[in-house]
């Protein structure tokens, strides 16, 4: 009993003195002066426009579009046109869009930016627009070849007047085409599509 009273006593002192060390090469880094060389490189490589802001220039430009939205699943949707603007700003570091259309019959218009966070190595968006008030912020990535940017955001519904998933996928067909689609939660509870956009360059 004594012995293993020993080898106790022992395993503390050598953990207490671990912990102890650990404690102090934490409050030692803590306290180390900032590398202010290293702080400003990474802060230059994070503002730098790059490869994941080029893979956009696509769809910058004036396009012409069509519109399919499905307001309820089980009729047939609705279609209209519209016209879509793109532009960078800010030093090629985002993409603007201005979208004007209509919706339910009438005049609609939509803004929202796109870009590529280069410290989290993901596309952010926000868009907002005349059909309600608030705004719709995603996040998501694009595929190894720079076509398809599928992205996930929550947006409040205002029929139930709570939080609800939205997902939207951008494919980019070549220079003067791409498609952007969108699914919400239906009344199943299931995701299902509620928008479809064509996005043709005018020439």
């Amino acid at each position: 009993m004594k012995m293993l009273c020993r080898i106790a006593a022992a395993l503390a002192v050598i953990f207490g003195l671990a912990a102890g060390a650990a404690a102090q090469e934490k409050a030692k880094k803590a306290s180390a002066p900032v590398d202010e060389k290293a702080a400003m490189e990474a802060w230059q490589r994070a503002m730098t426009p790059g490869e994941g802001q080029k893979r956009l220039t696509p769809i910058v430009g004036i396009f012409e579009t069509k519109v399919r939205t499905w307001m309820d699943p089980k009729k047939p949707p609705e279609d209209t046109a519209g016209t879509s603007v793109s532009a960078w700003v800010l030093g090629d570091r985002y993409v603007q869009m201005k979208f004007e259309g209509i919706f339910m019959g009438e005049a609609f218009n939509g803004i929202g930016y796109t870009g590529f966070d280069n410290v989290s190595k993901k596309y952010v968006s926000t868009w907002m627009d005349t059909a309600g008030t608030g705004m719709m912020f995603s996040t998501g990535t694009m595929d190894a070849a720079g076509k398809v940017l599928t992205m996930k955001a929550i947006v409040n519904d205002p029929a139930t007047g709570k939080p609800s998933p939205a997902d939207t996928k951008l494919t980019i067909t070549d220079n003067d085409h791409h498609k952007m689609e969108m699914w919400g939660k239906g009344p199943d509870g299931k995701m299902t599509k509620i928008m479809e956009i064509e996005y043709t360059r005018k020439k």
